[in-house]
This record gives structure tokens, sequence and C-alpha cells, in this order.
């Protein structure tokens, strides 16, 4: 899991979203509402749901584009829940949240890849690379 998730609440841009992914070399952010998870919001969310659409990125509310109510894991799920769950669900990232459901962590298939440490791997080496920026 990667601890300390980005977040942003609702009602803020999909600029300020952006800004983050790029500066931060990530490709989400979490969307909360009084401080509880309501949405994630991916890169490719931005792209398919907001450019593609001509949707103006400083006027548009992550609330507009994001996933609302996404799948989550709890802190003490394990690497075999996160990867059944995102196999089920055809996802890529999880949000952790913890009994208030507030933001704890996510887990990637990045995550899961790195965690598995069975020995070489070119998805290993992908996800263990630095953002490419």
């Amino acid at each position: 899991m990667t601890a300390d998730p980005r977040a942003l609440p609702l009602e803020a841009t999909l600029y300020e979203a952006a800004r983050i992914m790029r500066d931060q070399g990530i490709g989400d952010v979490l969307v909360t509402l009084s401080g509880k998870l309501c949405g994630l919001v991916t890169d490719r969310d931005i792209v398919i749901r907001a450019v593609a659409e001509s949707l103006d990125a400083a006027l548009t509310s992550l609330g507009e584009v994001c996933t609302a109510e996404p799948v989550t894991l709890g802190p003490d799920d394990d690497t075999d829940t996160a990867l059944r769950l995102m196999r089920q669900e055809a996802i890529r990232r999880v949000p952790v949240v913890d009994d208030q459901n507030r933001p704890v962590g996510i887990v990637s298939i990045g995550d899961l890849v790195i965690a598995d440490g069975t020995g070489p791997s070119p998805l290993r080496d992908i996800s263990e690379a630095p953002p490419n920026l």
C-alpha cells in the first residue's frame, strides 16, 4: 500500500488534480467529502470524461468526473484480497480506508507486483522505476 495518498475535496477542480498528479508523479487522486472518501479520479478519467468532452479543467469539479463510491479495502486486508478485488472489479487501484471511511492509503497493481517479490519481472522493473515526468 502507498500510505498517505493524495486527496482533494469533491469541489476541487480537475486542474488542481492534474497538477498534483504531474507534480507527484502519480495517476490518481482520492476525492473526499468532509474528509471521507467519496470518489477516485484518475488521469484516464480526466482524459476520457473531461478533455474528450471539451470540459474546462479549471471549472470542472472532481465530482463531475470521478468514479463515485469506489471499491475499497481496509488497512488489515492482505494482498490476496486486494488482488482478488482488482480482478473481480477489473480495476487497477483500490483506496484503503479506515473504519470511518477516511483514506489511509491506496493499493495499485504496481504495489502488488513489488510486494510479490518472487523474482525478476519486467512488470516489477516498470513498477519500481521512477515516474516519467
